[in-house]
């Protein structure tokens, strides 16, 4: 028997040590440049690695789902968590930092390839919907937890390997949980063949939905991850924007199912280009209490962007099974590690054109960072044309499972 509650709650731990594994390292990286001696580079570097092994795993991953099962994914996710933390505690170098940090990310990557398509063959239609949406919801909600742990942890002097343990109860739950269930069957025939995979992704409409995974993903993270140094000239205070936006969207992703019933995949989408578009250009533009605004706006366009993309294309090009689910959610992840260099490329040319101006110090801080998020406003543009011409083209169609 599969016990469905069992199975989705374990597959909400993993992802809660995911996010963990996200705020918690970004809360302790001052405390290791330090101690390490690190670069502002070699920091970067070492982020990088994160994304860089997220979705090299969620693609094999996606790959090897129907042969090997999520169970064995899942053992393997569980064995990187674990050295990837240990050898981050004990480590003690840059070194270790590169391998511990792309570990983690493997085992990141290994969650999403495991997990998004059990629930898809645990559950149908809306309820499907609804769920992909819970289990989401619990990235920026292990976010909001970890970044408040990691702050108060940091706070109160404890030592950054201390903040790294915390990392590790998450991943002990959700083994103990997995541990010994029966895994769901795949619900669509012939899903199982990486033929009929790799047919199912060449078709246009999986092509389409590739190509607004990378703009969607650069959305959300994009301003995400820049926005705090950006805004920290601006009289906002960035933490406090960060925990209002993944909170809201934990909160959003929370009701995802009824909200996607409503007015269907498409039209969510659709809905959220427009406010994302409204979000990222109040960053912009505003200043001090006005940032909340946007920050509320911003939230709200981006909340339902991954899980309905995944969900999508789970239910309209079902042929494409596990492996399209991963290789969606892998490019989205794997364009970040492309795009994050490229913003920081714009933000020193930015500056230099606010510096020739004659800006300096904080003004020139703010200029240049608004005019970058003044460009990061093209990408949910570009999707509200996009999305458009997506809700006039599955106009009418039903989704396979609805």
């Amino acid at each position: 028997m599969v016990n469905d509650s069992r199975l989705f709650n374990a597959s909400c731990f993993a992802l809660i040590t995911t996010a963990f594994s996200f705020s918690i390292r970004a809360g302790i990286l001052p405390q290791l440049q330090t101690e390490l001696n690190l670069t502002g580079e070699e920091v970067g570097i070492i982020n990088s690695m994160w994304f860089y092994g997220f979705p090299l795993s969620m693609i094999i991953g996606g790959l090897v789902y129907h042969s090997v099962g999520p169970k064995a994914i899942m053992q393997f996710a569980f064995l990187a968590h674990f050295v990837g933390i240990i050898l981050t505690i004990y480590g003690g170098s840059y070194i270790g930092l590169l391998i511990s940090t792309f570990l983690i990310g493997l085992g990141n990557g290994c969650t999403e390839a495991a997990c998004n398509p059990l629930i898809a063959d645990t559950y149908s239609g809306n309820k499907m919907n609804t769920m992909l949406n819970r289990f989401h919801m619990w990235f920026p909600g292990g976010i909001v937890i970890g970044s408040l742990l990691s702050e108060f942890m940091t706070t109160q002097g404890f030592a950054w390997q201390t903040q790294i343990w915390i990392i590790l109860i998450p991943t002990i739950i959700y083994a103990f949980l997995f541990y010994g269930q029966a895994f769901p069957k795949p619900k669509v025939e012939g899903v199982t063949s990486v033929g009929n995979n790799l047919k199912a992704m060449a078709t246009p409409l999986f092509i389409f939905i590739f190509i607004c995974m990378i703009l969607t993903a650069t959305t959300e993270f994009g301003p995400q991850q820049w926005v705090g140094l950006i805004l920290k000239s601006s009289g906002a205070k960035p933490m406090l924007i960060l925990a209002l936006v993944t909170g809201l969207m934990a909160v959003a992703r929370f009701f995802g199912g009824a909200i996607i019933h409503r007015f269907d995949q498409t039209g969510v989408l659709l809905g959220s280009a427009v406010l994302a578009t409204i979000g990222v250009y109040l960053f912009s533009t505003q200043t001090g209490t006005m940032a909340y605004v946007a920050a509320i706006f911003f939230a709200m366009g981006v909340a339902y962007f991954w899980p309905t993309m995944i969900g999508f294309t789970a239910e309209r090009v079902p042929l494409s099974g596990a492996l399209g689910m991963s290789v969606i959610g892998g490019i989205g992840m794997l364009s970040q590690a492309f795009m994050n260099p490229q913003i920081g490329k714009w933000l020193d040319t930015a500056k230099e054109n606010q510096a020739s101006k004659g800006l300096v110090g904080e003004a020139l801080e703010l200029a240049a960072g608004q005019e970058v998020l003044g460009i990061l406003t093209l990408f949910p543009l570009a999707l509200i044309v996009l999305f458009t011409v997506l809700y006039f083209w599955q106009r009418g169609k039903r989704p396979v499972h609805a």
